[in-house]
C-alpha cells in the first residue's frame, strides 16, 4: 500500500508538504502542488479515510434520512436515494442511509457526532418536528420536500401545488366537470405530508377556478383497497368522468377495475396520474401524467449541500416546474 511518505519521496518534498497539499491548510506554491499531485496520481495514493477526516475536519459523508414507511411508494424514494448517492460520489462524498422512523432523534445523533458533514432529509411533513433541530444544527441540511415554513433551510421539491392544478386544467380543457382524486394512503394525510397536502390544495384551487366538482378519496395499496375506493366514488358521484391518481400502487388496479365496470379509458372516463414517467408509460393504458422528477430532485439536493460545504451560497428553496405528458388515458368528456 502506498503511503504518504512514499509520495513525499517520489515528489522530493517533505511529508508535511504532502499533508498540506491534501488538506489545503497552508499555501503551497503552484509548482510544488502540481509535483505532489503528479506523484499522487502516478503512485495511486489514496489517503486513509480517518486521517483525512482528522486533517480536514470533514468526514466526507452526507447523511440521507429516508424513512421507509409501509404507506409510501418505496421505489420512488429509492430512485431519489440512488440519485443522491451517485451525485454525492461525483462530488467526492459517500452517503450514510438512515431508513428508520426516528424523527428528531436521528437528527440529534448526526449532529452530535462527526459521522456526517451534512444532512439531506426526505418524507417531509408540513409541520415537521425535525425542522427546529435542523435549523439550529451546525451541519448544513437540505430537505427533499416542502414544509409549511421554509425559512432558514434549503428545500428541493416538485411544485406539487402546480402539479395538481395542471392535472385539473388539462381535464377542464377536455370538457370534464366531475373529477375524483384517488390519493395516497390515509396515513400520508394524517401525517400532513407536504407533497400530498400541496397536491390536494392545487387540485381544489384549480377545480374551484374552473367550476368543477372534485371528490377526494385516500386509498391504501392493494387490489381490495382500490376496488373499495372506486366503488365508493362511483356510488357517491356516478357522474364522474375523470380520475386524478397520486398513488403509484393504485394505477394498474384502477385501470383493470374500470375495465371490469365496462368503463373504457379514455372514451368513458379519463385517467391522469402524478407519478414517475416509467410507471405512466408502462401502464396497461399509457397514462397522461405529471412526472415526478426523482433523479433531478436528488441531484439538486446534493448540489445544494455541497455548495454550502464549499463555502458557496446558502441553501435555498428550489421548486421544479411540473410537466404534463399527454398519453392514451385522457380524452374529451363523454356527452
Amino acid at each position: 500500500m502506498v503511503t504518504l511518505a512514499d509520495v513525499a519521496r517520489h515528489a522530493g518534498v517533505s511529508a508535511s508538504t504532502v499533508s498540506y497539499v491534501l488538506s489545503g491548510k497552508r499555501s503551497i506554491s503552484r509548482s510544488t502542488r502540481e509535483r505532489v499531485e503528479r506523484s499522487i496520481e502516478e503512485l495511486g495514493y489514496r489517503p486513509h479515510a480517518g486521517a483525512r477526516a482528522l486533517a480536514s475536519n470533514r468526514s466526507g459523508i452526507i447523511a440521507l434520512m429516508v424513512p421507509l414507511r409501509t404507506d409510501i411508494y418505496v421505489p420512488v424514494m429509492l430512485q431519489i436515494a440512488m440519485a443522491v448517492t451517485t451525485t454525492a460520489r461525483a462530488h467526492g462524498y459517500d452517503v450514510l442511509l438512515l431508513t428508520g422512523e426516528e424523527g428528531p432523534e436521528a437528527v440529534r445523533r448526526i449532529e452530535g457526532s462527526a459521522v456526517a458533514d451534512a444532512m439531506i432529509v426526505m418524507d417531509v411533513e408540513l409541520d415537521d418536528e425535525r425542522l427546529p433541530l435542523l435549523r439550529a444544527a451546525r451541519r448544513p441540511a437540505v430537505l427533499i420536500g416542502l414544509p409549511a415554513d421554509t425559512g432558514g433551510i434549503g428545500c428541493v421539491d416538485l411544485d406539487f401545488t402546480a402539479a395538481g392544478a395542471l392535472c385539473v386544467e388539462h381535464l377542464a380543457g377536455l370538457g370534464h366537470r366531475e373529477i375524483a382524486f384517488i390519493g395516497e394512503a390515509p396515513g400520508v394525510y394524517e401525517r400532513h405530508t407536504g407533497f400530498a397536502e400541496r397536491t390536494l390544495a392545487g387540485l381544489r384551487s384549480a377545480a374551484g377556478t374552473h367550476g368543477m366538482r372534485l371528490l377526494h378519496r385516500p386509498c391504501a395499496s392493494g387490489w381490495t383497497a382500490v376496488a373499495a375506493t372506486l366503488g365508493r366514488i362511483l356510488e357517491e358521484r356516478p357522474g364522474t368522468t375523470a380520475f386524478v391518481v397520486q398513488n403509484e400502487a393504485a394505477t394498474d388496479p384502477l385501470l383493470a377495475l374500470l375495465r371490469q365496470q365496462r368503463l373504457a379509458v379514455p372514451e368513458d372516463v379519463s385517467v391522469v396520474a402524478i407519478c414517475p414517467d416509467q410507471v405512466a408509460a408502462q401502464a396497461p393504458v399509457p397514462l397522461t401524467a405529471v412526472a415526478v422528477p426523482a433523479q433531478d430532485m436528488g441531484r439538486r439536493a446534493v448540489e445544494q449541500v455541497v455548495a454550502v460545504l464549499d463555502g458557496g451560497e446558502a441553501a435555498r428553496t428550489v421548486l421544479l416546474a411540473p410537466e404534463l405528458t399527454v398519453r392514451a388515458s385522457s380524452g374529451p368528456a363523454p356527452r
